[in-house]
């Protein structure tokens, strides 16, 4: 039989949680805008007046955070990254073929103060935080990180407005040449070197894409998988026994034979042993590293 006082502690607790549970729904009996938190699933394509985005079915990557709006084109092998945002509502964007807008970047169009669509061609860079209003960025042209180019502006092809940059409204930076400052002015030609540098980062951009659009597709139980194989691989010997790819004729329980399951000291006590310190050294190396 419990104690005097075990009773009147499991008393008091009853007590205090129907006080709680009372003045929750009396909180709720006076609410007068009832209000439910959800999870928010990604919104990466939004329809606008009923206008949704055309996406090439070989588009790159537009990652989960990224928001692609209204009526807005996107070509093949081109890239939206992390929290960019191309907003198609009043007018309409069209980017070409191999064309990444880095993270953060902003594209949008006008409307009200001009009539201007935002027009991007084929193999342009857009840089990070950078934002591109009603604008046309012609083929193999490149916009640094936190730059501006605005309404009704040209940038050339084969042309570079540097970081920070603002190109006013209006302006046309002419071909080749690369534009810096607030207001932007040319400062000199784009040389060789840069044009192949351009060239070459973005078909690293492009490689870089595909490995992010294959990760962020996965599942909770891929990941999972992932984890595991990481971790096993940081732990077992190179001379022991590694797994197969694919399920052997042997599988148990769908674990493998062997299979990490049966990694352990009941069942293979020196292998288990050993795999348990090189798993404790494994961690503490990587505490050291952070």
């Amino acid at each position: 039989m419990a104690s005097l006082g075990a009773r009147i502690v499991t008393a008091a607790s009853n007590t205090a949680r129907k006080l709680g549970q009372g003045l929750d729904n009396l909180g709720k009996s006076m609410e007068v805008c009832k209000y439910a938190d959800r999870l928010v699933p990604s919104t990466r394509f939004v329809a606008v007046d009923g206008v949704s985005p055309t996406v090439s079915p070989l588009t790159a990557f537009v990652a989960p955070s990224a928001s692609v709006i209204g009526d807005v084109t996107l070509g093949q092998n081109s890239s939206v990254w992390y929290g960019a945002t191309v907003r198609g509502d009043v007018h309409k964007i069209v980017i070409g073929e191999n064309t990444s807008i880095g993270d953060r970047a902003v594209i949008h169009v006008a409307k009200i103060q001009g009539d201007f669509p935002s027009l991007i061609g084929d193999n342009v860079t857009i840089g990070p935080g950078a934002i591109v209003h009603a604008a046309t960025l012609k083929d193999n042209s490149t916009v640094g990180p936190s730059a501006q180019v605005l309404d009704g502006a040209v940038v050339e092809a084969n042309a570079i407005v540097g970081p920070g940059a603002v190109v006013t409204p209006g302006t046309v930076v002419p071909e080749g040449e690369y534009w810096l400052g607030s207001p932007a002015k040319m400062v000199r030609k784009v040389t060789a070197e840069e044009l192949q540098t351009a060239s070459e980062n973005s078909v690293d951009t492009l490689e870089l894409a595909r490995m992010h659009a294959v990760e962020c597709d996965k599942d909770l139980e891929q990941l999972t998988k992932d984890d595991e194989a990481y971790e096993d691989g940081m732990t077992r010997d190179p001379e022991y026994w590694q797994p197969q790819t694919g399920k052997p004729e042997d599988d148990v329980l769908g674990m493998g034979s062997p299979g990490l399951i049966f990694d352990n000291v009941l069942t293979n006590p020196e292998e288990g042993l050993k795999f348990m310190q090189k798993k404790k050294a494994a961690a503490a190396a990587a505490a050291e590293q952070k």
